[in-house]
């Protein structure tokens, strides 16, 4: 399977990882290690986190209130958003 970012996910992770690093140095570069691993996971397994709207899938960010949702398609997982879990569902459900 192949990995890959929208764009508008990449801005998403951007934003987050700057928000982060501004309340404490170091924080921001943790937040990307987190999605990095949550990443790892989802390759290798990715039906293991239940799709919660058609076949949008979702799994959490350990240690952040952030969800990543993606869709797997023939020899691809598409990252949709990286989201706060406050965030209105209506803005990433545009992107799916």
């Amino acid at each position: 399977m192949i990995l890959y970012i929208r764009p508008e996910a990449e801005v998403d992770i951007e934003e987050a990882a700057s928000w982060y690093e501004k309340q404490r140095e170091g924080l921001g570069y943790e937040f990307l290690n987190e999605v990095e691993k949550a990443y790892k996971t989802i390759l290798e397994n990715p039906k293991l986190y239940p799709a919660v709207y058609r076949d949008t899938h979702r799994t959490l960010i350990h240690r952040f209130p952030f969800g990543i949702f993606y869709r797997i398609e023939k020899g691809f997982i598409v990252i949709i958003a990286v989201m706060h879990g406050s965030r209105d569902p209506k803005r990433w459900k545009k992107r799916s």
